[in-house]
């Protein structure tokens, strides 16, 4: 079956990482220990997701300015993210080396947001 409504954010670079990259991170707290269910694990996943759902709510706004702060809050949950991946490690829930693999992603997707966030200013 055709899609008769396809929006441009799933032809954007940076929705695709940060979709990918949600998708990594909820695969890692799936192995958080249980009793952070409710704490840690859902305020991550939370985190992550909400990357790629405001790149995809401000795609589908109609003023620029409206499009510049989705992408704002994007890149603030992105922040987000890393705090609580900073902690995940601390605590122990993810190594050093998945830590710096996770991070090295969150820098990427911030490039891109940033660069994306610069171009609609023009």
């Amino acid at each position: 079956m055709i899609d008769m409504y396809q929006s441009n954010f799933e032809k954007l670079k940076v929705w695709e990482k940060a979709h990918q990259f949600a998708l990594l991170v909820h695969k890692v707290t799936k192995k958080f220990p249980k009793e952070e269910v409710y704490g840690l694990t859902s305020q991550l996943r939370r985190a992550v997701f909400s990357v790629p759902t405001n790149i995809v709510e401000g795609n589908e706004r109609k003023s620029r300015k409206e499009y510049i702060q989705f992408l704002s809050i994007s890149k603030g949950s992105l922040a987000e993210t890393k705090y609580l991946l900073i902690v995940s490690r601390d605590l122990k829930y993810i190594n050093d080396s998945l830590f710096d693999n996770l991070n090295e992603e969150i820098n990427n997707i911030g490039k891109l947001l940033n660069g994306l966030i610069n171009y609609l200013e023009k």
